[in-house]
């Protein structure tokens, strides 16, 4: 069983932010995959299905960004996966280029608030994800405004062309593993 993950804020008002670059992914993967993520549980909405021929859990957790981990920890725990290879964690990085990805088997949360959470609630740095870049911060704007602001129409199309990458990256650690995931995405 693998967790898949992505991170994003619940409510309309959050739809297509920077900030819910993970919510997309996982959009994505239940297209895709004719997975329903509709179901509430665990302060997330979950969809089961297969996925490179194994099952997986996609997790959209409903808490808020800054509480993600309550949700995460909490399916982890009920499902008894090895958090360092059975958790996938999708989410936006300013660091990287818009529509950029980068693969990581482990990391610290480098600022970013719902990968803070995640590390508390799972007690470790090492679980599996796939940053997707959503573009440095202007200098003059707030990071709370950006992240929280939507991409403009050219942004958006080479934004959705890294979500659909992102989607090929967990197929990949799925039927590969993380090393071919990062090979073929960094």
């Amino acid at each position: 069983m693998y967790i898949i993950a992505g991170l994003g804020n619940p409510t309309s008002q959050y739809e297509k932010t920077r900030h819910n670059a993970g919510f997309d992914a996982i959009d994505i993967l239940a297209d895709r995959y004719n997975i329903k993520v509709d179901t509430l549980k665990f302060k997330a909405l979950c969809g089961t299905g297969i996925i490179g021929g194994k099952k997986v859990v996609l997790v959209k957790p409903q808490t808020f960004m800054n509480l993600s981990g309550e949700a995460i920890g909490a399916i982890a725990n009920f499902y008894k996966v090895d958090v360092k290879s059975e958790v996938i964690v999708l989410y936006d990085d300013i660091s990287l280029d818009i529509g950029r990805l980068r693969a990581r088997r482990k990391g610290s949360a480098g600022g970013h608030n719902g990968i803070k959470s995640i590390i508390s609630h799972l007690g470790t740095e090492e679980f599996l994800r796939i940053k997707i870049g959503v573009g440095e911060k202007p200098a003059q704007y707030d990071l709370a405004d950006y992240v929280l602001g939507r991409f403009t129409p050219s942004e958006r199309k080479v934004f959705e062309e890294g979500l659909k990458k992102s989607a090929d990256g967990v197929e990949t650690i799925l039927t590969q593993g993380i090393d071919a995931c990062m090979n073929s995405i960094n």
